[in-house]
């Protein structure tokens, strides 16, 4: 990624919520319990799954890297939002804004691919219940899920390095965070050639896992329709009932922000889906999965028993 040495740009201003000054204490006030809410709720169930023999298990296993992720994306965005909110000088230089935009690239990337790997999981799950030990045993499980956060390393990089953007006299970031598409509108070189780099490292990121979900999903549900009682298809189908929750609020969200042109999108727009998905996704993917899951419960009802 290039800076144009003749009119460098050395550090990036934040607008945030800055003009929109009547909601600041508003949004400060949501966004610190959105943060919290994904402190304490992704900690909980890599507590839970941890402590818990009975979570030992591949799906378990595969929720704990989500929600490591979880909590990493929410740390790399909602803490400088927070300060920003009423800071007298919301700048990030430019190696900040660098950093910051690849960390999240990278985090968002293996969110993808690790919800890919888990709708397989339950695919396995509920066609091959016989051999769901043999096929998803702990060395696949470990392999499936290095290759999501490798893979998202590697695409990152790829991206990241690809993008050659002269920056000149602007530096106004309308966003809260350093974010790719917000650095495409300050450029002042021709950017079609990065936007078609994110639309084919879109494509790898976004509609290729998104793809393999859908697959999944048919072929679970091929096998569900085939159950005879009630009793088997309601068990089947609450198996994977909240990862399916997951898949939809996540893609819907980042499919909306990154696969349209940006000269087409509202920066407001943008700007407010980012923070629902980067804010409060986090936050609920936890609660999806504890209200939804009864080993969740569970293993919450036997900690709070030992507790008292």
């Amino acid at each position: 990624m290039a800076i144009d040495n003749a009119t460098a740009v050395f550090e990036f201003l934040l607008i945030g919520i800055s003009n929109y000054p009547e909601w600041k204490v508003t949004f400060f006030t949501l966004v610190l319990i959105t943060y919290l809410s994904t402190l304490l709720g992704n900690g909980l169930i890599i507590f839970l799954i941890y402590f818990d023999p009975h979570l030992h298990t591949p799906m378990y296993f595969f929720l704990t890297n989500l929600s490591f992720l979880d909590l990493c994306y929410g740390t790399a965005s909602m803490p400088q939002a927070l300060v920003h909110c009423f800071s007298t000088h919301p700048y990030l230089s430019y190696p900040q804004c660098l950093t910051q935009m690849s960390v999240l690239l990278v985090l968002a990337t293996a969110e993808c691919l690790l919800l890919a790997v888990m709708a397989y999981d339950r695919k396995v799950a509920i066609s091959n219940p016989l051999r769901y030990s043999v096929i998803m045993n702990g060395p696949v499980c470990v392999w499936l899920a290095a290759t999501s956060w490798g893979a998202s390393l590697v695409l990152t990089a790829m991206l990241v390095l690809s993008l050659q953007l002269h920056f000149c006299e602007a530096n106004i970031i309308n966003h809260f965070v350093c974010e790719i598409l917000s650095l495409l509108k300050l450029a002042c070189s021709d950017t079609s050639l990065n936007e078609l780099m994110i639309l084919t490292t879109g494509i790898f990121t976004l509609f290729l896992p998104f793809g393999l979900v859908l697959l999944s999903y048919v072929q679970i549900a091929t096998t569900v329709l085939r159950i005879r009682s009630a009793q088997g298809k309601l068990k089947a189908f609450s198996t994977c009932g909240s990862h399916l929750t997951v898949v939809t609020i996540f893609y819907g969200a980042t499919i909306s922000m990154y696969m349209k042109p940006h000269s087409k999108s509202s920066p407001d727009q943008n700007k407010f889906i980012s923070v629902f998905y980067g804010a409060l996704t986090p936050m609920l993917n936890p609660l999806i999965y504890s209200l939804r899951n009864k080993d969740v419960r569970g293993a919450m009802r036997k900690v709070m028993a030992k507790r008292t």
